[in-house]
């Protein structure tokens, strides 16, 4: 019994070790990545939460968000034509068009994001003051 154990215990062991070999070992890669960085276009400053949609000629493919440091990656995207918005509120939306990817080919945009305006209506109050 312990001879089986001890027998099963090495195969799982090696196994392990075989997978673990295996994962070292790089595929090809065929599908494009989209990698940048977003500022704030007054001080440079990386801007994190920006959502981050590519879009193909079709419909929606990927969305994600910037980290901490402004970095975004769109990872695996199809070979193809792309247009591709960031959006984060308090600034104006940046739209990328006609962002060709090639197979095997990564690409790199780097985006700087102003402030919007705050916009203020002011109307007049409906309570009277009166020197009286």
């Amino acid at each position: 019994m312990k001879n089986k154990l001890l027998t099963l215990l090495l195969i799982c062991l090696l196994g392990g070790l075989v997978g673990f070999a295996n994962t070292g070992s790089k595929e090809k890669k065929e599908d494009p990545d989209m990698i940048g960085s977003i500022t704030f276009t007054e001080t440079g400053k990386p801007l994190k939460d920006v959502n981050v949609t590519a879009y193909s000629a079709t419909r929606k493919e990927k969305v994600t968000f910037s980290d901490v440091n402004g970095n975004f990656s769109l990872i695996d995207l199809k070979p193809g034509v792309y247009k591709f918005v960031f959006q984060k509120d308090g600034y104006h939306k940046v739209v990328k068009e006609k962002i060709v990817l090639k197979t095997n080919e990564d690409y790199q945009l780097n985006i700087q994001m102003a402030e919007e305006e705050a916009i203020f209506d002011l109307m007049p109050s409906p309570l009277r003051f009166t020197g009286e």
